[in-house]
Formats: C-alpha cells, sequence, structure tokens
C-alpha cells in the first residue's frame, strides 16, 4: 500500500482557503487588475531574472531591488536600500508617486532627496539566501503599496502583513515567497543562521496556494512552477491547483477582471 496516494484531504481549512480568494478580490479591486493579468510576470529565482553581480552586500542588495521594481512595476518609485540596524525614523517620509501607481504610465523622480525616498531594509547575511531577500523586497514594496488602497483587507488591520505579503505574491514574487516562507532549524549549530531567514507572516502550505491561485487565474502550466519550488511544496501546490479548479464560480468571477 502507497501511503497518501489517495490522499483527499484539504490543503487547508475552509476560513484560510476562503479568506485567500477574498484577500485576491481586494488585490484586483485596488491594484489595476489589468496590469496583473497582462503585465505580471511569474519572477523565477534564476540568473535569468536576476543577472548581474556586484562587489559588496550593498550593492547586490541596491541590484536585486532594482529587478524586483521592474517586475513590480514601480521602478519609478523613489527608493533606498538600508540595512535594518541603521539608525531610521520611526516612520517612513510620506513620498508621492507620480502619474500611476504602478505599470508603464509612472513617471520616475528626478534625483530624489535620502528624506524623499522609501527606506527597503535588508540584513547583510541575507546575501547568502536570496530567495527570501527577494520575498522580503516584495513584501516591503507591497506595504508600501497597500497604503494606497481605498478599502480594508479582508479582516481589517489584523490581517494586515497577511494581506500585503498575499499582494507580493500577486505582484509575481509566489515562488520565492513559498520557498523561503519556512526555514529548517534543525541540524549542526552552524547550518543555520536565523539573520538570513525571512520574517513570513503566511505558512508555508498558505503561500503556496495563493502561488497557485496566482498561477491558476493566469494559466501558467503547472510544470513552469513546480521545477522551481522545493520539492516538499510540490505535492502541496498540485493539490491546491486541484482544489482551486474545483472552486469554478469563485475562479470565473476572479477571471473577469481581466
Amino acid at each position: 500500500m502507497v501511503f497518501g496516494l489517495f490522499d483527499n484531504s484539504p490543503v487547508l481549512d475552509p476560513t484560510s482557503e476562503q479568506w485567500l480568494f477574498d484577500a485576491c478580490t481586494w488585490v484586483l479591486d485596488n491594484f489595476d487588475a489589468g496590469i496583473f493579468y497582462h503585465d505580471t510576470p511569474l519572477v523565477l529565482p534564476s540568473n535569468d531574472f536576476f543577472p548581474g553581480r556586484a562587489d559588496s552586500a550593498n550593492e547586490m542588495a541596491a541590484l536585486m531591488l532594482d529587478r524586483v521594481k521592474d517586475y513590480a512595476g514601480v521602478s519609478h518609485w523613489p527608493t533606498r536600500v538600508a540595512i535594518h540596524d541603521s539608525v531610521e525614523v520611526a516612520e517612513p517620509p510620506k513620498v508621492e508617486i507620480l502619474g500611476d501607481l504602478r505599470g508603464p504610465g509612472g513617471i520616475a523622480h528626478g534625483s530624489p532627496t535620502i528624506q524623499d525616498t522609501l527606506p527597503i531594509y535588508y540584513i547583510p547575511d541575507q546575501i547568502g539566501n536570496p530567495e527570501g531577500m527577494i520575498a522580503g523586497f516584495a513584501h516591503t514594496l507591497a506595504h508600501y503599496m497597500a497604503q494606497f488602497s481605498t478599502t480594508e483587507p479582508p479582516g481589517g488591520r489584523e490581517h494586515w502583513p497577511h494581506a500585503t505579503e498575499l499582494l507580493a505574491i500577486f505582484l509575481g514574487f509566489g515562488v520565492m515567497i513559498a520557498n523561503s516562507a519556512y526555514t529548517f532549524r534543525g541540524g549542526c549549530g552552524s547550518c543555520y543562521n536565523p539573520a538570513a531567514v525571512r520574517e513570513a507572516f503566511l505558512s508555508e502550505t498558505e503561500a503556496t496556494y495563493a502561488l497557485a491561485m496566482f498561477a491558476s487565474l493566469k494559466r501558467i502550466p503547472v510544470g513552469q512552477v513546480t521545477r522551481h519550488l522545493k520539492k516538499h511544496l510540490r505535492g502541496t501546490y498540485k493539490k491546491s491547483i486541484k482544489s482551486i479548479r474545483q472552486r469554478e464560480n469563485d475562479v470565473s468571477r476572479l477571471q473577469a477582471y481581466a
């Protein structure tokens, strides 16, 4: 007998699954569904998506951030990378975004001063964990973007970090967010560096399910995603795809935004 071969247990509990669909509606209502459907790529952890070399941690972080901004459609936002333990103001500055919030209609700022830029923090130890760093950058940009929303996410402010992480997945960064949602802490003490781990809010399963929603809505083949996922997530991803396909009415409603 092959254990698990006929496992029909749900991927998520009904409440979590419904929240993800409701949050997806919030994303499409507030952050240009047209750009999502027509201009948002599935960003993959490869040299094709993140080419280039740098001579320092700060240069590498800046290089990664530029690519993340480009794929997210916010290359015109005035930002700067900053080490997490730097002395910073308690609240980020109120920055004006010229033109469209995201996409080709945005207008690049000339040479903004440090007071007119959004800080994007990183931890130098994360240079060795590029997927975690990319996911963190995407989540930070999603946090800033969500402040332009006209409505609160499902569940209100209590679910803000979870909703903004979902938004980051729908900006195209779901593979990196799922892959970096959990890091094994076992093994020898020198193998685990807590400073290199990204703080995640969606669980590993929730992030993988949300990635499957992204790919289902954009009709991305299963294999194009699974080959880049951690091995233990591939089965969860395939089960998520099957679960989403069973919610035909919900999927059709979301695809009507295209």
